[in-house]
């Protein structure tokens, strides 16, 4: 469970940063700008999927190994 913690913290972190390079320089890469429903808050999203990202960090680090 840890692992799996882990490994969707990093996939919300690296997102979130990709939704943020998209909306300041203006490169076409992440997810949150293709999603809808979030046009015109995707730098409300990539933020909030930063704070999900240590959020599962943390979750992940509370859990014990195994």
């Amino acid at each position: 469970m840890k692992e799996l913690l882990e490994f969707l913290g990093v996939l919300a972190v690296i997102q979130g940063a990709m939704g943020l390079v998209h909306e300041f320089t203006d490169w076409n890469v992440g997810l949150v700008q293709r999603v809808g429903f979030l046009d015109g808050y995707e730098v409300y999203a990539s933020v909030a999927l930063l704070a999900l990202g240590g959020a599962l960090f943390a979750a992940a680090e509370s859990r014990k190994p195994g």
